[in-house]
């Protein structure tokens, strides 16, 4: 194996890594989320973490944010609750440098 085919096979190895951490962070995100609006929403225990379980399969519906944005946007309206789509992105986009650092922490 010459030294260009190691660093070719570093850097596929790094970028497989990347997108896994990337992966998790977003999941992760997704759950502290989902608690997050589960709060608002007035739930706890078992109903928060079954809520948050759901923010986190909302995910998969489409690429992007929007599908989890939507979401959770639909179900504190549902509740009587308005906050506005800015609110919810500020509060994924906090949530994600959290989610970031506790996957790098392993967490």
């Amino acid at each position: 194996m010459t030294t260009f085919d190691k660093r070719e096979e570093g850097f596929e190895k790094k970028f497989a890594l990347d997108e896994e951490q990337k992966f998790k962070a977003e999941a992760r995100r997704n759950r502290l989320l989902g608690m997050w609006a589960a709060e608002k929403m007035g739930l706890s225990g078992d109903a928060a973490s079954a809520y948050a379980k759901e923010v986190v399969a909302a995910d998969f519906e489409e690429s992007g944010d929007d599908d989890v944005l939507r979401k959770v946007e639909q179900d504190l309206s549902a509740k009587g609750l308005t906050v506005a789509q800015a609110e919810i992105r500020a509060k994924m986009n906090e949530l994600l440098l959290e989610a970031v650092a506790q996957v790098k922490a392993g967490k």
